[in-house]
């Protein structure tokens, strides 16, 4: 537990102060982070209530070609499986590439934001620490959604639907990202309409035509539900609806604003989708793309709506909303006892398991 509190401390107490650094510094600093990141995720053994379903998979490689690895499984997952399995390097050599592909991500976005080690701390107790270490395939996706809405942002669409398509070749759901470059788009709507729409029609029978049915009998006949959906939902909502109120005085420019905008937007209608819908799980995987908003709007918030000497108590006080978010976790959520005690590969006392 000790190693969960670190990683939220460290990011949320540094952002408290005014930090002054060269740009060698600076990059020396965010590669350490990522590199650190990166070895957490990648080297945590029997963390994640996904554990032994990510191990299972790995032990199907034993009996599959590559190609058909690619078929079987998201055509990434399936590769990266297959690969280190052959190799011999078990679920470290996946999760290490996972954690390092997810990191790169994450930190890609923190560093644009006005306090980036404000936005690493509101990452951490669940885009991090949940997402990352529980769900593997999912973490990645997100991890190259947060490359994707920035180039969105940019304006470079093509960008956008290209690390989309990279992130549902690790999970398919990923494409319920596409939309977004669509209704954001404030230049050439009709041809920006045209080519998203034809693209996302072509990954729909690419990732989902054949596992549709899987899909709707898995999520939505079969009735799963996730036990915290309503407060994962809820902890987007907050922020989208803070960010929908003050959008004026974040200063972003016309093509940020509409993005965030839709984002906030969608992040809201989850909402009443989680009332109606019979799956709350299938609710609750399509809100992970949209867990961007909490470290978009709380690592801009301080500045947005407070000014001089109350920017660094705005700032404690989105720490603090976060560390409790981590003790009510950590203390009180159903599935936390997956993830504690955390340890670290080389230090377990027990066989290399997955190896």
């Amino acid at each position: 537990m000790v190693i969960y509190w670190l990683m939220l401390l460290l990011p949320a107490g540094l952002s408290l102060f005014k930090l002054r650094a060269t740009r060698e510094t600076q990059l020396v600093a965010w590669g350490v982070t990522w590199l650190a990141l990166t070895l957490l995720i990648g080297y945590r053994y029997k963390v994640g209530g996904d554990w032994g379903n990510y191990l299972f998979h790995l032990d199907v490689m034993h009996r599959l070609t590559l190609w058909e690895a690619v078929q079987r499984f998201d055509p990434a997952h399936g590769a990266f499986n297959w690969i280190s399995d052959y190799l011999g390097w078990g679920i470290y050599g996946v999760n290490l590439a996972y954690g390092a592909i997810f990191s790169l991500g994450l930190i890609a976005f923190c560093r644009r934001q006005p306090r980036p080690l404000l936005a690493l701390a509101v990452a951490m107790p669940y885009v991090v620490l949940v997402v990352a270490m529980g769900y593997s395939r999912q973490g990645v996706a997100v991890g190259l959604s947060f490359f994707a809405l920035l180039a969105l942002g940019e304006r470079n669409t093509v960008k956008f639907v290209l690390f989309v398509a990279l992130a549902a070749a690790f999970h398919r759901t990923a494409v319920v990202l596409i939309p977004i470059a669509i209704l954001a788009s404030t230049q050439r709507r009709v041809w920006t309409a045209a080519w998203v729409g034809a693209t996302g029609v072509l990954m729909y029978f690419l990732y989902l035509q054949d596992s549709t049915d899987t899909l709707v009998e898995s999520y939505l006949e079969a009735e799963y539900a996730s036990q915290g959906a309503v407060i994962r939902v809820a902890m987007n909502a907050v922020p989208a609806a803070l960010f929908l109120l003050y959008r004026e005085r974040f200063r972003l420019d016309r093509s940020e604003q509409a993005l965030w905008t839709w984002l906030a937007v969608i992040a809201l209608a989850f909402v009443p989708t989680l009332i109606v819908s019979p799956s709350s799980t299938a609710v609750d995987r399509m809100a992970l793309y949209f867990t961007p908003v909490q470290v978009f709007v709380f690592s801009r918030i301080p500045d947005a709506l407070w000014t001089g000497r109350r920017r660094p108590a705005a700032r404690a006080l989105v720490a603090g909303y976060y560390g409790l978010v981590l003790f009510v976790w950590l203390n009180f959520a159903a599935h936390a006892q997956y993830w504690l005690p955390y340890q670290f590969y080389p230090l377990v006392s027990s066989g290399p398991e997955g190896w």
